[in-house]
């Protein structure tokens, strides 16, 4: 049923073997509970009908990860960890041959987030158990068990991608498919320039100094994790940051009464993080308030822009959540008002949905171009 690779000379003969066809089923079994970066333990691939686990922890993949970016396509469920675990082994960001499952299936109406189990049961009747998700990988030797549970993730996923991919050409949606999950093996690789880190923590609530604060906070923390290996979460989590600078400690001692605050974090790093909270730039150099959510400012506005997506997943039969979502509309939102560039919106946006939605959007936004202006202007 599959064979468990961990001697180098073995792995050879199925390097050839991917040589004689280009599309495999992958997946990957890690650890990442102390550390920033993925530990891998197993790689399952699913190569002409055959399942091999590959030992992550005694095999050296340089070979392979080559023939996984010269591939036809490699199919996974639910890919972003995987592709993450493949950038940061391969130490190369430009895998475009990605097939997801998981992307296919919303497309076809089962929502954003249809786990691999239930993938299974949906499109081919299959049940298959999840009981070792929280398996140590790194452990040697591996329990049958496990191996088991690890062959089973890739056992049938050939047959769950043509089975979505038939589909999918049926209702001519393969193409969109395809280059949504070549946007989304792209935006894994891309990181966020530190010094926009802030904007995945604060929000429109927050002023122009406590957004300055969580930017200093933000950079150093990333710096933090990056030259120790941590989780960011083991440094500061981002409730923790919002109620540093909503709280704004001055000494160590109200430092220690912050939510969720590490004691060896206080105690490593408290005066650091005070000195963040208490020297900043000029004002000047602040960032500017975030904006308001747009809906709820104006229910007119609302109902125009659901009307264009509405009219879209009509004539599509793509599902709402798929077409569109809230970061994106934002970004609309942000090109009308600040006469952005439109190169500069997300490539989401760009591409397929362009002439459907993208243009069709931004024409109704800037008929109301000038109340937008007022909203979102008079946050800074």
């Amino acid at each position: 049923m599959f064979q468990f690779i961990q001697q180098q000379q073995d792995l050879d003969d199925i390097l050839h073997l991917m040589s004689q066809t280009s599309i495999y089923g992958l997946d990957t079994e890690f650890i990442k509970v102390d550390t920033l970066w993925p530990k891998l333990g197993v790689f399952q691939i699913n190569v002409a009908d055959q399942v091999f686990l590959l030992d992550g922890v005694s095999l050296d993949l340089a070979v392979f990860w080559e023939k996984l970016f010269q591939a036809q396509q490699n199919i996974f469920h639910a890919c972003s960890e995987d592709i993450d675990l493949i950038y940061y082994y391969a130490q190369q960001k430009t895998l475009t041959n990605v097939f997801d499952t998981q992307v296919g299936m919303s497309f076809l109406g089962h929502g954003l987030q249809v786990s691999y189990q239930n993938a299974l049961k949906q499109m081919l009747d299959v049940e298959i158990d999840k009981d070792q998700t929280r398996s140590n990988w790194l452990a040697r030797p591996l329990s049958p068990e496990q191996l088991a549970y690890a062959a089973n993730d890739v056992l049938h996923l050939m047959n769950l991608s043509n089975k979505i991919q038939n589909e999918l050409t049926d209702k001519n949606l393969l193409d969109f498919t395809l280059e949504d999950c070549r946007h989304l093996t792209y935006e894994i690789g891309q990181e966020t320039p530190l010094e926009m880190l802030y904007h995945d923590i604060g929000n429109y609530r927050h002023s122009r100094r406590q957004l300055m604060q969580l930017q200093q906070l933000a950079v150093w923390r990333e710096q933090m994790v990056k030259a120790l290996n941590y989780p960011r979460s083991f440094i500061l989590k981002s409730s923790t940051m919002i109620d540093l600078v909503e709280k704004n400690p001055c000494n160590h001692f109200q430092l220690s009464g912050i939510r969720d605050i590490r004691q060896n974090i206080v105690r490593d790093h408290g005066k650091t993080i005070l000195d963040l909270l208490k020297f900043l730039p000029e004002p000047t150099e602040w960032p500017l308030r975030m904006a308001r959510p747009i809906r709820h400012s104006s229910k007119d506005i609302g109902e125009k822009v659901d009307a264009v997506i509405q009219s879209v997943v009509n004539e599509t039969t793509i599902p709402k959540e798929v077409l569109m979502r809230k970061k994106w509309l934002n970004a609309l939102y942000q090109h009308v008002v600040f006469h952005n560039d439109e190169q500069d919106l997300p490539a989401y946006l760009l591409g397929w949905r362009y002439d459907l939605l993208t243009k069709p959007l931004i024409d109704v936004l800037h008929a109301d171009e000038n109340y937008l202006s007022t909203q979102m202007k008079v946050m800074e």
